[in-house]
C-alpha cells in the first residue's frame, strides 16, 4: 500500500504544484507548500479512507496549510506567478502570442479573489466535480457553483476589458537621428 501511495504521490505532483501556485501566486511558496503537503500525506498516510480520492485528500491539506502559512504571515507575497507550463508551437509568432495570451490569463487569475480563483482551478482545470470541490473546500456545492459562475464571469470581463497585444514593438528612435529608409514616408 505505501508504496503505490508514493507511486501515485509522484503522478499527482504536477498538479499539486499548479494548484500550489494558484493558491500563492509565487512559485518559491508554491514548491515549499507541495514539500509541506507531501510530508503531511506520508506522516498522515493512514488518515486516507479507502474511497476517497487522492487528489482531493491532498488538495485539502494543501488547502489547509496554506491557510496557516497566511495566518502566520498575515498575508505577505514574494514574487510573481512566472512558472506554467512551457507553451509549444511550430511558429514562432504564435508561441509568443500564446505566451502573451497566457500571461494575460495568469494576470487576470491573480486579479480574481482568491475564493474564485481556488474554485475555478480545481473545476476548470483540475477537473473534480462540484461535489469534490465542496469537499475539498469545506463549502456547500451551492457556493462552488456561485464562486465558480462569478470567477468565469469576472475572468471573463477582465480579459474583454485589456487592451489587445500589439504584436509587433517597434525599437524607438535615437534622439537626432533620422529614421531609416525604409521608415521614411514616400511623399509623391
Amino acid at each position: 500500500m505505501e508504496t503505490d501511495l508514493r507511486k501515485a504521490l509522484t503522478l499527482l505532483l504536477p498538479r499539486l504544484r499548479r494548484f500550489g501556485l494558484t493558491l500563492t501566486g509565487s512559485a518559491n511558496d508554491a514548491d515549499e507548500l507541495v514539500q509541506n503537503t507531501c510530508e503531511r500525506m506520508l506522516q498522515r498516510s493512514d488518515q486516507l479512507r479507502e474511497h476517497a480520492r487522492l487528489d482531493a485528500w491532498l488538495y485539502g491539506i494543501m488547502r489547509n496549510l496554506w491557510i496557516d502559512e497566511l495566518r502566520h504571515r498575515k498575508v505577505r507575497r514574494h514574487d510573481d506567478l512566472d512558472a506554467a507550463a512551457a507553451v509549444v508551437g511550430e511558429d514562432g509568432q504564435a508561441v509568443a502570442d500564446g505566451r502573451i495570451t497566457l500571461a494575460a490569463v495568469r494576470q487576470a487569475m491573480q486579479e480574481l479573489p482568491m475564493e474564485q480563483r481556488t474554485v475555478l482551478m480545481l473545476v476548470c482545470v483540475d477537473g473534480l466535480s462540484y461535489r469534490q470541490t465542496a469537499e475539498v473546500l469545506g463549502i456547500p456545492i451551492g457556493t462552488v457553483m456561485s464562486r465558480l459562475s462569478r470567477g468565469r464571469q469576472d475572468l471573463h470581463e477582465r480579459m474583454n476589458a485589456r487592451p489587445a497585444a500589439t504584436p509587433v514593438t517597434p525599437f524607438p528612435q535615437r534622439p537626432g537621428r533620422p529614421a531609416a529608409p525604409q521608415d521614411r514616408v514616400r511623399r509623391v
